[in-house]
C-alpha cells in the first residue's frame, strides 16, 4: 500500500487504517469479557464467600501497590516508545518497549507470589465461590499481561530484524493499545477489588 505522508506512520495506510478499527473492535470484546468478570465478582463478593477466607483477610496492601506502580509506569513508558517510533528514533522506542515489558515482567512475578500467597490462606477455586471469581478476574488479567509480554518481544524483533516501517510501526502502536488497555483494567481491579475489600 501505498505511503501517505501526512499521516503517523502506523496510519499510514489502508491496511493499517482497517487493522487499528479492527483492533478496537477487538478491544470492546475484551471490555465485555472483562466487565462479565467484574459483574460476577460484585455477585459474589458478599454473597459466595462461605467457609473460606473475605478479602480483607488474605489482601495485601503493599504488593498490590507495587503492582500498581509497575503496570501504570508501563504504560507511561509504552507511550514514550509509541512517541520515539513517531518521531523515528528506533533505538530509543526499542529501549522503551523493553523496559515496559521489564516492568510488566515485574508485575507478573508479583502477581504469582500473591496467588502464593492466597493459596497458604486457603483461598482457591474450589474454596468458595468469593474465591473462585477472585482467582479467575485476577488470573484472566495475568493472562493477558503474559500474553502482551512474549507479543512485545516478537515485536522488538521484527523492528531489529526488519527496521521501522509501516508494518512493524502499526504492530507497536497496536501493541501500545494493547498494554493501555490492561492498565484501564488493572486501575478498576485495584479499585473495586482491592480497595474495596480491604476496606
Amino acid at each position: 500500500m501505498k505511503h501517505d505522508s501526512n499521516l503517523p506512520l502506523e496510519y499510514s495506510t489502508e491496511t493499517n487504517e482497517m487493522n487499528i478499527l479492527g483492533f478496537w473492535i477487538f478491544l470492546g470484546a475484551e471490555i465485555m469479557l472483562f466487565a462479565t468478570l467484574f459483574t460476577t465478582y460484585f455477585v459474589y463478593v458478599d454473597r459466595g464467600v462461605g467457609n473460606g477466607p473475605a478479602g480483607s483477610e488474605i489482601f495485601e496492601l503493599t504488593p498490590v501497590m507495587i503492582e500498581t506502580i509497575l503496570l501504570l509506569t508501563s504504560s507511561f513508558t509504552i507511550g514514550l516508545a509509541v512517541h520515539a517510533m513517531r518521531i523515528n528514533r528506533v533505538k530509543a522506542m526499542i529501549g522503551f518497549m523493553i523496559v515496559t515489558l521489564l516492568l510488566g515482567a515485574g508485575f507478573i512475578s508479583l502477581e504469582v507470589y500473591e496467588f502464593i500467597h492466597y493459596y497458604h490462606e486457603g483461598a482457591t477455586l474450589q474454596t468458595s465461590g468469593f474465591t473462585a471469581i477472585l482467582l479467575t478476574t485476577l488470573g484472566t488479567h495475568g493472562a493477558h499481561v503474559t500474553l502482551g509480554l512474549f507479543w512485545g518481544i516478537m515485536i522488538i524483533i521484527q523492528t531489529l530484524r526488519n527496521g521501522l516501517n509501516a508494518r512493524t510501526a502499526n504492530k507497536s502502536f497496536i501493541f501500545s493499545l494493547y498494554w493501555h488497555f490492561l492498565d484501564v483494567m488493572w486501575i478498576f481491579i485495584f479499585s473495586f477489588i482491592y480497595l474495596k475489600g480491604m476496606m
